[in-house]
């Protein structure tokens, strides 16, 4: 939740297990933001309080039945605002088995102990921050097209353009920005070369390598240069938030 300038996250912790949930909460005290939490106990509980106030997150350990996991996400998925759900598995090899679908937005595993829980909570400040994005592509229409599906993530994001790699340089140079989404077929230079240039002048930016041509040499190349991640067009709103969550760390990897 925004109100003015003050950023805060309501948080509902869905888990048969006390201990848990106290854990969890432990690691809400002190985080960056004020964190409000609530807890439930079961899927019927939880729902009674996403029926009672408005929620940001929901945690939901799979230790709950999956009858009541699935009435837990459809619930959620109908309110508006919409609360991100995240899957609490108790293992890394569950949390990728998970990570293939679900209904919910992502999975994490179960933290073990007090610092993992805040660093998780930490992380989850991200969904509700505005990320400063910069779109990076010499084609108006393009430029236009990849807005709309930027501003229809479920992430806030505040948008900046730049033509071609030059520019793109220089706003960076002079801007802050969060996360790069730039264009491989450009004139002048292309989109690694621009990465590279972006990576010397910020090496902790994200940037995206956005093309239309599948071509697993050039995701190599773009990976080997420091993208976070590689899109082909056309791509959608759910590809997006995938992207940010995993460029978040909240985000566990399916095996290959």
């Amino acid at each position: 939740m925004i109100e003015g300038d003050i950023v805060s996250l309501r948080i509902l912790l869905v888990s048969p297990s006390v201990a848990d949930r106290e854990l969890m909460r432990r690691g809400a005290v002190g985080a960056s933001v004020p964190v409000e939490v609530a807890e439930a106990e079961s899927g019927a509980a939880a729902r009674r309080k996403l029926g009672a106030s408005a929620i940001d997150i929901i945690f939901l350990d799979t230790a709950i039945p999956p009858a009541e996991r699935i009435a837990c996400i459809e619930q959620a998925g109908s309110l508006e605002p919409r609360p991100f759900v995240f899957l609490v598995a108790a293992t890394i090899e569950e949390a990728q088995g998970l990570a293939r679908g679900g209904g919910a937005d992502t999975v994490v595993v179960k933290p073990v102990d007090v610092g993992q829980a805040k660093a998780l909570i930490e992380r989850c400040v991200r969904l509700r921050l505005p990320n400063r994005v910069l779109v990076v592509d010499d084609s108006l229409t393009m430029r236009g097209i990849v807005r709309k599906i930027l501003v229809s993530s479920r992430f806030r994001i505040e948008l900046s353009e730049a033509q071609e790699g030059i520019d793109a340089l220089r706003k960076i140079a002079s801007g802050k920005f969060d996360i790069v989404f730039l264009d491989y077929n450009m004139p002048g230079l292309n989109g690694v070369e621009t990465l590279a240039g972006i990576k010397r002048q910020s090496p902790n930016l994200h940037v995206v390598i956005m093309t239309s041509t599948a071509d697993d040499v050039l995701a190599e190349r773009a990976r080997r240069a420091g993208a976070a991640a590689f899109l082909k067009k056309p791509f959608y709103p759910a590809d997006i938030d995938t992207i940010l969550h995993r460029i978040f760390g909240l985000q566990v990897q399916p095996p290959r």
